[in-house]
């Protein structure tokens, strides 16, 4: 096993990393206090090509994989991980199941725009009484002349408030087990009868857009199916194990993020007389950071690896997304503990990250849900 990086990758990293530290990092207090990233921020990420990164170049994209995705999350959640969540969103859960199971003329209608960015992607898949048994939908998509007319709500989708385009999971055969009737469609946001509902105030990720989505009667053409009728899960399922890998990887940048402000703190703060680096209670606490988040670094390059090759990732994402969020929060909470009291006010970027970190456990399926995907596999 080759774990060097090539060329074309430390390129692709550095370039986001310089990116992250010079321009995100910056900003990232501004995103959190707006509740909003600077609209610079997205000209800046079609300028670098970062919409569009595994996107084929015949459609404008830079058609590099799943470890470059990865390796470019990581640095950009580093600085901003509500910029890391818009990109990685964009990418892995729109961007790659048109990739993935769309016709040559959905492909060539959308992807050119989401490899630049003039066209941003949600996922709305979550409903309210629909989160972790996704199978639970309510949504429908009935059949309305050669076409389908949408009914339903959407919660939790990320980028909702910005996004032109949405693949919508919907059920399309009621009668029969809740998995084998669902179907995704590929919705443009300006159709008559969208609507934009709440937005979400979350404890996290405040810069990134979070929001309910009503689809009231919308009609839709025929083309707007995308893979087979009543196969929509599978699809869902397969983008979220490319989801969980965009997931983890900002976990890791998190995490690495409250590494490197613990370094610097036990440096800088003396007490009984020296830094508090120098206590062996602080050296272990960033030597178990350092080393977890190290593990979880492989656990996501090789579920990467294994999607840019073609096979089953299921069970490698979910092991990948349980160990990485699991450190990142354990970083987290660490690197509060040795900023002590000031890490629990906003003069230290720790308060943020301790609050990004806690989401990474919940979205593109809890805890709990990759253990049972985990286990199922072993099982199988």
């Amino acid at each position: 096993m080759d774990f060097q990086l090539t060329e074309e990758q430390k390129l692709v990293r550095d370039m986001a990393r310089d990116f992250a530290r010079n321009e995100l990092l910056p900003r990232a207090r501004k995103h959190d206090a707006e509740g909003k990233i600077d609209p610079e921020v997205f000209a800046m990420l079609s300028e670098l090509g970062l919409w569009g990164l595994t996107i084929g170049e015949e459609y404008g994209g830079a058609g590099m994989g799943n470890l470059e995705l990865s390796l470019v999350l990581e640095e950009i959640n580093a600085a901003c991980a509500s910029t890391g969540v818009t990109v990685s969103v964009h990418n892995s859960l729109l961007g790659a199941p048109i990739k993935r199971f769309g016709t040559p003329e959905q492909m060539q209608k959308w992807l050119p725009g989401l490899a630049t960015g003039a066209t941003i992607g949600c996922y709305c898949l979550t409903e309210p009484n629909a989160g972790s048994d996704a199978a639970a939908i309510v949504t429908s998509a009935k059949r309305s002349g050669d076409g389908w007319k949408l009914d339903g709500t959407k919660v939790w989708v990320t980028n909702g408030g910005i996004a032109k385009l949405a693949i919508v999971y919907a059920r399309t055969n009621p009668d029969v087990s809740k998995a084998k009737g669902i179907s995704a469609f590929l919705v443009p946001l300006d159709t008559p009868g969208v609507k934009i509902g709440k937005t979400e105030k979350k404890t996290g990720i405040r810069g990134s857009s979070t929001t309910e989505i009503i689809f009231d009667g919308v009609e839709l053409p025929a083309d707007a199916l995308l893979g087979e009728e009543n196969k929509g899960f599978m699809i869902a399922m397969d983008t979220l194990d490319g989801g969980r890998i965009g997931i983890a990887s900002q976990a890791i940048g998190i995490g690495r993020a409250c590494l490197d402000a613990s370094i610097r703190y036990a440096k800088e703060r003396e007490q009984f007389g020296r830094p508090i680096g120098e206590f062996q209670a602080i050296q272990w606490k960033l030597a178990d950071m350092s080393t977890r988040l190290d593990a979880a670094r492989l656990l996501v390059h090789r579920a990467a690896l294994i999607r840019d090759a073609g096979e089953r990732v299921s069970e490698a994402a979910a092991k990948a997304k349980l160990f990485a969020s699991q450190a990142c929060n354990y970083a987290a909470d660490e690197c509060l503990q040795i900023h002590g009291g000031a890490g629990y006010t906003d003069d230290f970027e720790v308060e943020r990250l301790f609050r990004d970190a806690r989401i990474t456990e919940i979205y593109e399926g809890a805890t709990d849900i990759q253990r049972i995907v985990i286990a199922r596999s072993l099982m199988a």
